[in-house]
């Protein structure tokens, strides 16, 4: 039976992860089953990166019925806490998703030990005593093979003896490391006698002091897949050279059980890499610790925290992720992709708010003084069941400085002397003039209204080319506004830190300090909203109207209010990059 042209195009739209799913289940692989795992280690906080690791782990598993676990990679005892923990279990579900069951690395130290214990017994695994530089050397080159150590011939219950040492607490870090005996002249430098374990005396977050020998990425991964009935393990393309000795692991942990053939497969994706911005959880943390940001959510970072602080929903990260893609090659996003996908989320959720940023006071010279109108506001124009909300209208308002202009140009259509512009949700004004210091700087603008014009009124449809936000002065909040930029001068700081480091020997942190967009950060703190905004809540979404898209701080409390900004109403970035 032929396929409709319904199913062929269903066929193209899936992404090649998707397609070798399909493939798996029309086989009867695995029993029909789909398990995957988002394995992310706890020292630091999730990036953007990973949450399009997330996306696909989890998607994966929703979209064919399966299962996806969360699993720590806590192998590292040195760089892990729990703090990161709870932050990654926190980033997961905020993004939309949830795991089936919750593991750890540590679950299976025992049963990584006793397999180590058993290639050792093999004549698989042989405990070295060279130092790092001595092991690295004669690894050789891709082209030249490595040569032996001179421990990898050593007994069998000599190895077994040192490899106890390594975690009874009487060795140092460094001094031993247990090795797997493979092919010191494969033409894949990770089958050449990887490390497998190493000495760490630092009490793990989780085990405490019960290990001091801990087992590397490389030898805990596959096997932690297989203990738990992977069957799809996805992971990023820097680990394709890595699959085969994921899969020779996974042959010799299966190696003489009468088991049939279901085992964990490995495949890989890009990255996802954006420009103008740096995705390492190293460089991350060396920002935080330096002070060169607020800490892991500070606005400007790119890690999920961050993103959430800043304003972005988690339907915007994962709209974008969706465009974006999944490949077999890596590529350099634009961030404004990412931009338009939040614009585009919160365009139809975000309620219209009055905010003023850079305030200058307009009169309205022939309003009655003391006298104040409540005017309807318009929630949302794209969510008809928004509602609306009210606003108070008086003689004094507070607008925006760049909307007057005693000298305008031709085109320009805001707040000159003689010109008509609408008050949005008001009345049209005449601008009649303005009042200067002794600097010459403009303290007040001049204005007559029109009475018959209100907004709603027979007479509100005359035309007008400008329309201009206000707040009224006797009823706005005063508030801190946070603009926010690239956190980097350069599009792609990943080279260029490694230029700066590598070819004009800086320090990581001085090299990044170059690179730092010293415009990331203005902070205004004589800001003005209206008073819709006294009861609202951190992450609440606003657009600013005229301005751009905002989110209520977690700073912010009644008395102070604290607005970040997360996105302009356009995509004024590419313009500047153009001039």
């Amino acid at each position: 039976m032929s396929e409709s042209s319904e199913e062929k195009v269903a066929k193209k739209s899936l992404n090649f992860i998707e397609q070798i799913v399909e493939k798996d289940l029309l086989e009867g692989k695995n029993d029909g089953r789909v398990q995957t795992r988002f394995p992310p280690e706890p020292n630091g906080y999730l990036h953007i990166g990973h949450a399009k690791a997330i996306c696909m782990d989890f998607g994966i598993a929703q979209k064919y019925g399966g299962v996806c676990n969360l699993r720590f990679d806590d192998t590292n005892p040195t760089k892990e806490n729990i703090e990161y923990v709870e932050a990654i279990k926190e980033d997961i579900q905020w993004l939309g998703f949830q795991w089936g069951n919750e593991y750890y690395a540590s679950d299976y130290f025992q049963q990584l030990w006793d397999f180590a214990v058993q290639l050792i017994k093999e004549g698989k695994a042989y405990i070295d005593e060279q130092t790092p530089e001595q092991i690295a050397a004669q690894k050789g080159t891709p082209t030249t093979p490595g040569t032996p150590s001179p421990y990898r011939d050593r007994p069998v219950e000599e190895n077994l003896e040192l490899f106890n040492k390594m975690n009874s607490g009487e060795l140092e870090e460094g001094s031993m490391v247990l090795r797997a005996k493979i092919d010191m002249a494969s033409p894949n430098m990770h089958f050449r006698d990887p490390l497998i374990y190493r000495i760490v005396k630092t009490p793990h977050h989780r085990t405490g002091d019960k290990w001091k020998a801990y087992p590397l990425y490389d030898f805990a991964h596959g096997q932690s897949d297989y203990f738990e009935g992977v069957t799809h393990s996805i992971c990023t393309l820097e680990f394709v050279p890595h699959r085969p000795l994921y899969d020779l692991f996974v042959d010799w942990v299966k190696e003489g059980k009468d088991l049939k053939d279901h085992r964990p497969h490995q495949y890989e994706f890009n990255k996802l890499n954006l420009n103008y911005t740096l995705l390492s959880k190293r460089n991350l943390l060396a920002l935080v610790k330096e002070g060169l940001v607020s800490g892991w959510d500070d606005p400007r970072m790119p890690t999920i925290c961050g993103y959430r602080r800043r304003g972005y929903t988690p339907e915007s990260i994962r709209m974008f992720v969706d465009r974006i893609g999944y490949t077999l090659y890596d590529a350099l996003n634009d961030m404004a992709l990412m931009e338009s996908a939040v614009r585009e989320d919160l365009n139809k959720r975000a309620t219209r708010v009055s905010a003023v940023i850079d305030p200058i006071r307009l009169i309205v010279t022939n309003y009655p003084e003391g006298k104040t109108e409540c005017l309807s506001a318009i929630n949302n124009p794209e969510n008809p069941d928004a509602g609306s909300h009210d606003i108070m209208f008086s003689r004094e308002l507070w607008i925006e400085r760049d909307d007057f202009m005693e000298d305008a140009p031709k085109k320009y259509f805001r707040l000159t002397p003689g010109q008509d512009v609408r008050l949005k949700n008001a009345y049209i004004v005449t601008c009649t003039g303005c009042k200067k210091d002794e600097q010459g700087r403009v303290e007040e603008v001049y204005c007559e209204y029109i009475p018959q014009t209100k907004t709603g009124e027979p007479e509100s449809n005359r035309k007008v080319k400008g329309t201009i936000h206000w707040v009224s002065i006797a009823h706005a909040l005063e508030a801190e506004v946070r603009l926010y930029d690239r956190l980097w001068k350069v599009e792609n700081p990943r080279d260029e830190l490694s230029r700066l480091v590598n070819e004009e020997g800086l320090e990581t942190i001085e090299a990044m300090k170059r690179m730092i967009n010293e415009q990331s950060l203005e902070v205004r703190t004589q800001c003005y909203v209206e008073a819709f905004l006294a009861k609202t809540q951190p992450l609440d979404h606003f657009q600013f109207q005229r301005i751009g898209y905002f989110c209520t701080d977690k700073d912010s409390v009644p008395g102070h209010l604290v607005f970040n900004k997360t996105v302009g109403l356009k995509d004024t970035w590419a313009k500047m990059n153009k001039q």
